[in-house]
């Protein structure tokens, strides 16, 4: 099939200027962050597929400016929650509140009531404030007492989790991580980042110095649902449908596919992750403005789908074996179509 045609009028509220805004958007973004395109990428399949993000990285690799360099440049508010062991559930969804003068009680909104959420470091936290982003998360509401509370439409909650510190830490529920679209993990810049990223912080330090500018809005809340529908009616081959289930289901017994793997899976990718794997793949597709899936989109995408999906047996984990290496011996096993 042939790529979109460029000469499509580009409107603000045509696809075509769509594509355009989010195109503005990742140079914008990869400018200000360097070396890690990939998470810059990452991000943007999330916020078009309608989906949330956990990325693990160390401390220093720019996870929390990325999000805030995207939230500056689309319409919404945006907003950062420190994840701490004394933090409790009403912390983040709100509470109701007593007004004497009314002598009624009226509910305060929470911070998850913004477009776009940072929950920093989300493993410091107990699971009884994790569980309290399950809802929101997964049905895009919240519920205190007998009053169940709307979400943004647009809302993204982008989690960070430090990899090194395990003291202090309460890992997250497998029910928790599968509402996640996808398991990012990053790592440190090369020698040529790394020198980009000295000279960008000795000019934004300069440029602290004067008086602060508010980046203009690149992105309006129209143009990502408008992104949105375009990546949900994307064309997808049935024949890489099918590739897609196929994976799913030999994550789930890779032994029927290679005798050798039969003792490495204690748990496969539920369903979210078949429903995740074709939306990322399609908002791949969509960010290259083309208008058909290749495997290539689905091999682009399927290791952050997978990662935290996959629960490893203690053999596996004995054995020292990942579940990226997992995940590639079955992209070896399963024909591409």
């Amino acid at each position: 099939m042939e790529q979109l045609d460029n000469t499509e009028e580009s409107k603000p509220g045509s696809e075509q200027g769509a594509h355009q805004a989010f195109k503005q958007l990742e140079q914008a973004a990869n400018q200000l962050i360097i070396g890690q395109q990939r998470l810059m990428e990452r991000l943007l399949i999330a916020l078009l597929s309608n989906g949330h993000l956990l990325v693990e990285g160390a401390p220093g690799l720019a996870k929390t400016t990325a999000i805030k360099v995207i939230a500056d440049r689309i319409e919404g508010d945006f907003h950062r929650i420190q994840f701490t062991p004394d933090l409790l559930p009403a912390d983040l969804t709100g509470t109701e509140i007593y007004r004497p003068q009314e002598g009624s009680f009226e509910f305060q909104q929470g911070p998850i009531f913004h477009n776009l959420i940072l929950a920093d470091e989300v493993n410091r936290a107990p699971a009884k404030v994790q569980s309290a982003l399950l809802e929101a998360m997964g049905e895009h509401q919240v519920t205190v007492g007998r009053v169940t509370y709307r979400l943004p439409s647009l809302f993204l909650v982008m989690a960070t989790q430090n990899p090194i510190e395990q003291e202090g830490t309460y890992p997250l529920p497998e029910a928790q991580l599968d509402r996640f679209l996808m398991h990012v993990a990053i790592s440190y810049p090369d020698a040529k980042s790394e020198k980009e990223i000295l000279a960008l912080a000795r000019q934004q330090a300069r440029d602290e110095l004067g008086k602060p500018s508010s980046a203009p809005v690149l992105v309006t809340q129209e143009q990502v649902f408008l992104a949105q529908r375009g990546v949900l009616d994307l064309y997808m081959a049935p024949a890489l449908e099918d590739y897609i289930v196929q994976l799913v289901l030999a994550s789930r017994d890779p032994g029927s596919w290679d005798g050798e793997l039969s003792q490495l899976v204690s748990y496969g990718g539920s369903p979210r992750a078949t429903i995740s794997l074709d939306r990322c793949a399609r908002a791949r597709a969509w960010l290259d403005q083309r208008d058909y899936v290749s495997p290539d989109d689905i091999h682009a995408v399927v290791h952050d789908v997978m990662r935290h999906r996959v629960l490893l047996s203690y053999e596996a984990e004995a054995d020292g074996v990942t579940v990226d290496q997992l995940v590639d011996r079955l992209l070896d096993l399963v024909p591409v179509p």
